[in-house]
C-alpha cells in the first residue's frame, strides 16, 4: 500500500530543497503530489513542478466539479492568492507513494480524503531569526524584491503553524534544519524507508 508523505514547515525552512532532493533521492521512488495555486509563478518555478498554476476561474471549475479536497486562501499585498489540492484522478496508492507540501491545516484534509494510515506528516523546523535571514536573501533574487510579502508570509506562519495547529493536527515528530540541510534530508529519508519497509 502506497503513501503521502506531507512535508510542512513554516517559510524558509527548507522545506521545498528537501522536497525536491527526496524527490531524486535513489530508492525512495517517490511520485509528487502536486498542489494548485493562484499566486503568480516565481523565478525558477516551473508549472506542474512545484504547483500547477492556474486563475480563480480554474478553481472555480475544480469546485464546480468536486475536485477540490481542500482550499486555503489568503490577503496578499498583491490581492487573495489561493492554494489548493484537487484530485486530478492521477494519484495510484495501491502502486506508488507520493511526496507532497502544505500546512497542518491542508495536511488534515488531505489525511481525512485519502486515509489516516495512507498519509504521513513530515514537519521541518529552524529557528525563526534564521527563517527571517532566508526569508530575506531569497527575496533579494527575485527580479522585483517584495519584503512586505517576506513580512506578511512570516507573521502568517505564526498563525497556520501555531503549536495548537500542529498539535491538533497530531503532528508529534519533527525534523530540525538548523544544521546542515543535508542532515535533515538523510534523517527523512530514513524515517521514509523505515514507513515504507
Amino acid at each position: 500500500m502506497g503513501k503521502i508523505f506531507y512535508i510542512m514547515g513554516k517559510s524558509a525552512t527548507g522545506k521545498d530543497t528537501i522536497y525536491e532532493e527526496l524527490l531524486e533521492h535513489g530508492g525512495l521512488e517517490l511520485q509528487p503530489f502536486i498542489m494548485y495555486t493562484t499566486r503568480p509563478i516565481r523565478a525558477n518555478e516551473t508549472d506542474g513542478v512545484q504547483y500547477h498554476f492556474t486563475d480563480v476561474e480554474g478553481l472555480r471549475r475544480m469546485q464546480s466539479e468536486g475536485r477540490v479536497i481542500e482550499l486555503r486562501s489568503y490577503n496578499t499585498v498583491h490581492g487573495i492568492w489561493h492554494y489548493f489540492t484537487a484530485d486530478g484522478g492521477s494519484v495510484d496508492l495501491s502502486n506508488k507513494s507520493y511526496l507532497a507540501l502544505g500546512t497542518p491545516e491542508s495536511y488534515q484534509k488531505v489525511r481525512a480524503y485519502y486515509g489516516e494510515e495512507r498519509v504521513l506528516p513530515i514537519y521541518i523546523e529552524v529557528a525563526d531569526a534564521e527563517r527571517l535571514e532566508r526569508s530575506i536573501k531569497r527575496e533579494k533574487k527575485q527580479e522585483n524584491p517584495n519584503f512586505s510579502e517576506v513580512c506578511r508570509r512570516y507573521l502568517a506562519d505564526e498563525e497556520d503553524f501555531s503549536e495548537e495547529k500542529i498539535a491538533q493536527a497530531g503532528i508529534s515528530r519533527r525534523f530540525s534544519n538548523d544544521g546542515p540541510r543535508e542532515e535533515c534530508m538523510e534523517t527523512v529519508a530514513a524515517y521514509i524507508r523505515k514507513m515504507l519497509a
